[in-house]
């Protein structure tokens, strides 16, 4: 373990901001690509509080250029300073910060300690294969083995430590898939694009049926109609599907009438109960940006649930 902060380097300097973990593999496989040294710093440990969770992860080149976070950005600098130590002597190493660290300097805020593994990169294929697999919409993982100094992709599985590896789960971007009445569905797809997510969104034209994508376990479905008429067909290609998080709007009243049409139609009460009706994370919401605010949020609370 290092024991002192490498001040002989230029101050690191970030390359842009993202917390997206699949930015971070992307960022280092195109720095490796351009002929850059690379290291992958990644928290392994939080003892008491931390403003990330296990397996957030910072790329850094040799030249100091680093993305990602492993804190809440007060330690991101030092954490590149010693990446870039640890590509000059091509030496892995473990840094603890926070409560316990030689690193007197540096305190959280959250008064805990975050030990964080520094991995020089050696070969770029297993970070390869995780953005392939993740492109093709597929959980992928990367598992970290301190003892061999390498990485090494596999399927999806737990973040965290498994023996001696450290493993660290990757799932492809969530898509949104919002259908409904204008007003609605271009409240919700705004501030959906605005929170990052990709949206795919599709306004109600008569009785004309939207092209509809594959609804996976890392989609989430918002059924914005006024009229169960219109919404039931919909409905019922979206319960054939995986997606996470399927949501409808109406009052209990209209639910309970969903509930009992498509329950004609031969759905089981355990796939209608996937339903979350009425929509949102807040009840009552009685305008379009204050629902579509609820919708979100509920998605990413239902999201998070689920990592």
């Amino acid at each position: 373990m290092s024991t002192m902060l490498s001040s002989h380097l230029d101050a690191p300097q970030p390359a842009f901001i993202t917390d997206r973990n699949e930015d971070v593999l992307r960022f280092a496989q195109n720095s490796i690509s351009a002929g850059r040294a690379v290291a992958l710093a990644t928290l392994v440990e939080v003892q008491g509080g931390s403003a990330r969770a296990l397996g957030a992860q910072m790329a850094i080149t040799d030249e100091g250029l680093y993305c990602g976070f492993v804190s809440g950005g007060c330690t991101e600098a030092a954490v590149a300073a010693e990446a870039v130590a640890a590509i000059q002597k091509r030496m892995d190493r473990f840094i603890r910060l926070g409560a316990g660290s030689p690193f007197f300097d540096i305190r959280l805020p959250c008064g805990g300690s975050i030990n964080i593994s520094i991995h020089v990169v050696d070969d770029v294929r297993p970070i390869e294969t995780v953005l392939s697999e993740l492109q093709n919409r597929a959980s992928a993982s990367l598992i970290y083995s301190p003892g061999h100094r390498s990485l090494r992709a596999s399927g999806s599985a737990a973040t965290g430590w498994a023996r001696e590896n450290f493993v660290v789960s990757y799932r492809p971007r969530p898509k949104i898939f919002i259908v409904g009445r204008t007003l609605e569905v271009e409240a919700t797809a705004n501030v959906a694009k605005a929170a990052g997510y990709e949206v795919f969104d599709h306004i109600r034209d008569g009785n004309r049926m939207p092209d509809l994508p594959p609804f996976d376990e890392n989609t989430a479905v918002a059924l914005l109609y006024h009229d169960l008429d219109h919404e039931i067909p919909v409905m019922r290609d979206v319960l054939l599907g995986t997606p996470f998080y399927i949501g409808a709007l109406g009052s209990t009243r209209t639910h309970a009438n969903r509930i009992e049409r498509l329950s004609h139609l031969g759905y089981s009460p355990s796939q209608l109960s996937r339903i979350k009706a009425p929509i949102g994370l807040f009840p009552k919401a009685r305008d379009a940006q204050s629902l579509a605010l609820s919708i979100v949020a509920e998605i990413a609370y239902v999201r998070q649930a689920t990592s």
